[in-house]
């Protein structure tokens, strides 16, 4: 009888033996994002809206504002 995923795991963190990740390269933008920074993905068109990477926090920010501000 063949083995399910659980039963071929030997740990909660080990990758399964089909998974090759001899290839793998470090992430070269990595450092572009400062620690505690979040990434969200824009749809393409929303993307498209903003001329720049920063305009959409620009955006964004007033409405943050307003949320915090107390009632």
């Amino acid at each position: 009888m063949k083995k399910t995923i659980n039963e071929r795991r030997t740990g909660p963190d080990e990758i399964l033996p089909e998974y090759d990740l001899s290839g793998a390269r470090p992430n070269k933008y990595a450092s572009r994002y400062g620690k505690g920074s979040v990434v969200v993905v824009l749809d393409p068109d929303v993307a498209a809206a903003f001329p720049n990477s920063t305009a959409p926090n620009e955006a964004v920010r007033p409405d943050v504002r307003r949320a915090k501000r107390p009632t």
